[in-house]
């Protein structure tokens, strides 16, 4: 043995803390941008900086660390970045609940979750950290907003939005919750206001036609990113007043419906429900209403379906003595087709659910099977595939046939178009809150609205706010939002919306990859690193988070600052860590316990305090409410941080949600141990060959990396213990020697503190994270030795292991020279001796 160092337990702390401090002394992890290696981007979604880290981090953050080690040692020049999405209402909502400025509320949190994340030992890039709260960064955002308005990609309109008028804010759909906001708890109303856009429809296209390059990302996020985009064909035609010439513009996506329409519904917002509401009160009072409820598709589909009559009728396009009510509906927005609708009950589930409503017609108009009678009954509308029937000229055509009949004949006849829509809509970015990017543009009462000049950028936020008052503090500034106008000198005020926090993630990767002072980046340094290889991230960030990053990254190539159009080559979603829940009822309440607070047995769970039972819950995704979190700091402590990296890799595959269990931990603990155990037998000058232990070592490295390629993790690790325990059973050699060496050399990416100690004890040279990936003798990767079952009669009686590719004779006579089968054989006359080469030999007598 070279060392005694390995007669004592592995000392996770003193060696986590040691090599962390040799990794930021040796700048092991600055990527260099003119290094001749070929170039890896790996990247993980920057975290919110809550203030702490938790599980879900760990996992995500250890699967990217393990690829951006594992290349590092392939001979990549590897970019593993890392900062903080650090804008946004956390901040604010600390500033008033806790008398705190954003700002030092934000820095502070950083602070801590930098010294957890450095804990875990991951081999990220510090020198290039960035929050989208400092001004260099949000600087160069407001320049880079600036210059997609002078490409007219950005615009400003009045738009409805949900207001909250106890914190007096807009919000997003997402945070209207039953008609109120997700703070306040007050109604929220629905207000128009001059709101600023950026044209993401304008890329609708693009965008579409882009997911289908996208091999490497799941097919279920392209899937929900597809029908976000929500592009459908069909026609717009008119419904006209009953003896007028005016009528209400509908468009349909299932014109194959025209014959089972009953009614006619538009939004409150539509300009004839503005018009009517302004001589019929009860209307009014009604469109009040709707505005106090939901807008999101999913608040839509679960409200119930009201309506007001307007007491007006419309003629049918395709016959004018069929006439239709005409409704002002709740489910009908105005930012969607033309804010009117044509509903047909039958084979729509809404307009079902308000034809039962005011008792209105309900026409089978496609047939599934021979369920094909005019009177549809039930309350589940059939939406599938079918026959059209009941549809006088359409009757016996496909669903298809039927909408482009129907469209020829709109266009033939004059009363009707053929169009496409897309559910996506322009991205409005305005947020009226304080902590966020000023959006870079002045009001003047001569010159309009205009850009700050570049110059003058960046728009700083200032300090000197109050949070006592709800709403916007900008607004109310006495000082920051009066300025001169850049173009005639006269008094004018700033802008005093900021951005979306989408928009600060929508180009982050971009200011990672290069970070000039005089520019958000120089296009010659993006184009080495650009599209990162590897995102990893959460499902929940599918489809708004990756669309504007991907829309922001079209945009910028549209105005010639870059030539990539695709951000992200690869995506990779994991699952979520989850663990079972500790819980008892106090009379209506439900009282949650963490982990810490209780004893876990066989037997069940007490809680620590008292000594008294606790039910135990559901195994579901960690979370605050049901206090079923675990403290990573608190595991690392006591296990060391290879033990719980090991455990992020273990068993569950990564795209699944992986259960925490403290035994698991405790396993991942030993297993570091039995590693430092095994590390210790290497043993200097050791000769002869193992050939099966070489095979099963160069076996494993092979396997290994593949794996690593995949982020198949679990099998990664599985294989791992399988050369483990093969090097421990073998006796010294060589063979043995390399075996050790070699799964240390495995592991380094994935247990980077005890693969250096391990490393160092056995006189490597350099650092383990500096080392090369083992080579490959392909030689050794092709079994030349099978293992071959014996059979008397059908029955296994012996194994024997021989020469791949033996001749049958040859292993006819191993099988007949076995004793265990001379013995079954017993003397008995063999008949008959079948071979199945490689695989077994079955002797029959």
């Amino acid at each position: 043995m070279t060392t005694t160092r390995f007669d004592v337990r592995f000392d996770a702390g003193q060696a986590d803390s040691r090599w962390q401090k040799a990794w930021d002394e040796a700048r092991c992890f600055e990527a260099d941008s003119n290094s001749a290696r070929p170039k890896s981007y790996v990247l993980e979604m920057f975290p919110y900086p809550s203030g702490r880290i938790h599980i879900g981090h760990v996992r995500n953050y250890t699967m990217g660390d393990v690829l951006a080690r594992y290349k590092a040692m392939r001979g990549f020049e590897v970019l593993h970045p890392m900062g903080w999405d650090a804008f946004g209402m956390p901040a604010e909502n600390a500033a008033m609940e806790k008398g705190v400025h954003p700002a030092g509320w934000t820095y502070d949190n950083i602070a801590a979750m930098k010294a957890q994340l450095k804990q875990l030992g991951f081999a990220l890039d510090w020198s290039r950290e960035l929050a989208t709260c400092d001004p260099e960064y949000y600087g160069h955002e407001q320049s880079l907003f600036i210059d997609l308005y002078e490409a007219g990609l950005v615009y400003r309109r009045e738009s409805a939005v949900n207001w909250d008028p106890v914190d007096m804010t807009v919000l997003a759909n997402e945070q209207v919750i039953d008609g109120r906001g997700w703070r306040s708890g007050a109604e929220v109303e629905k207000r128009k206001l001059n709101q600023w856009f950026l044209k993401i429809t304008q890329f609708a296209d693009e965008l579409l036609d882009g997911l289908g390059t996208l091999k490497n990302w799941p097919d279920k996020v392209r899937l929900m990113q597809e029908n976000w985009i929500g592009k459908s064909k069909g026609l717009r035609c008119t419904f006209h007043f009953v003896d007028s010439t005016q009528g209400i513009e509908v468009f349909t996506t299932r014109p194959d419906t025209m014959f089972g329409a009953s009614f006619v519904a538009i939004a409150a917002d539509h300009p004839f429900a503005q018009e009517q509401a302004r001589h019929v009160p009860r209307l009014a009072e009604f469109i009040a209403e709707c505005k106090r409820g939901g807008t999101t598709a999913a608040e839509l589909e679960t409200a119930e379906k009201m309506g007001f009559f307007t007491g007006y009728s419309v003629e049918h396009p395709l016959s004018k003595n069929w006439h239709l009510p005409v409704y002002v509906a709740n489910f009908v927005l105005m930012d969607y087709g033309t804010g009117a609708v044509f509903g047909c009950p039958a084979h729509d589930q809404r307009d079902l659910d308000f034809a039962r409503k005011y008792e209105l017609p309900v026409t089978r108009v496609v047939a599934d099977g021979d369920q094909t009678e005019a009177e549809f009954r039930g309350d589940e509308a059939y939406t599938g595939p079918g026959r059209i029937v009941n549809s006088e000229w359409l009757s016996g055509m496909s669903v298809d046939e039927a909408k482009a009949a129907v469209i020829a004949k709109a266009q033939h006849d004059g009363w009707g178009q053929g169009e496409t829509q897309y559910r996506l809509r322009d991205w409005g970015v305005s947020r009226q809150r304080y902590w966020g990017t000023p959006i870079p543009f002045i009001h003047c009462d001569a010159c309009g609205v205009v850009p700050v000049p570049k110059d003058q950028l960046p728009v700083k936020l200032p300090e000197d706010v109050d949070f006592s008052v709800p709403g916007n503090p900008l607004q109310r500034h006495a000082t920051w939002k009066h300025v001169e106008c850049p173009i005639c000198g006269g008094k004018a005020e700033r802008e005093t919306d900021t951005l979306d926090t989408f928009v600060n993630s929508s180009w982050y990767f971009l200011r990672f990859a290069s970070q000039p002072a005089d520019k958000p980046f120089d296009a010659a340094e993006v184009a080495k690193w650009m599209p990162v290889e590897q995102y990893i991230g959460g499902i929940e960030h599918a489809i708004l988070h990756l669309l504007y990053a991907r829309f922001w990254t079209r945009a910028l190539a549209h105005v010639g600052l870059i030539d990539v159009t695709e951000p992200f080559a690869s995506l990779f979603t994991q699952g979520m860590v989850t663990h079972e829940t500790y819980s008892r009822r106090d009379g209506p309440r439900e009282l949650y316990f963490s982990p810490a607070e209780v004893d876990r047995s066989s037997d069940g769970a007490i809680l620590k305090a008292d000594g008294q039972p606790v039910e135990i819950g559901k195994v579901i995704k960690m979370s605050k409410s049901k206090k079923n979190v675990v403290d990573p700091e608190d595991i690392i402590a006591q296990y060391g941080a290879d033990a719980v990296r090991w455990f992020m890799l273990s068993d569950s595959p990564p795209e699944r949600d992986l259960p925490w269990s403290e035994s698991g931990i405790e396993g991942c603990g030993r297993f570091v141990q039995r590693l430092w155990r095994l590390f210790g037998q290497y043993q200097d000058g050791a000769t002869g060959e193992d050939r099966k232990l070489a095979q099963k070592t160069h076996q494993t490295i092979a396997a290994v990396a593949q794996d690593i390629e995949a982020l198949a993790f679990n099998k990664a690790v599985a294989r791992i213990y399988e050369l483990t325990s093969a090097a421990e059973k073998a006796a010294d050699s060589a063979s043995r020697n390399e075996a050790i060496r070699t799964i240390l050399l495995l592991v380094s990416p994935m247990m980077p503190h005890l693969a250096e100690e391990g490393w160092e004890a056995l006189g490597g040279n350099g650092l383990a994270a500096e080392a090369d990936w083992p080579q490959v003798d392909e030689a050794l990767l092709v079994e030349d030795e099978v293992t071959i079952a014996i059979q008397h009669m059908g029955k296994l009686r012996d194994t024997i292991t021989a020469a791949k590719g033996l001749p049958r004779e040859e292993l006819e006579a191993l099988a007949l020279a076995s004793e265990k089968v001379q013995r079954s054989i017993d003397g008995a006359q063999v008949r008959k001796v079948i071979v199945v080469p490689d695989r077994l030999v079955n002797i029959v007598t």
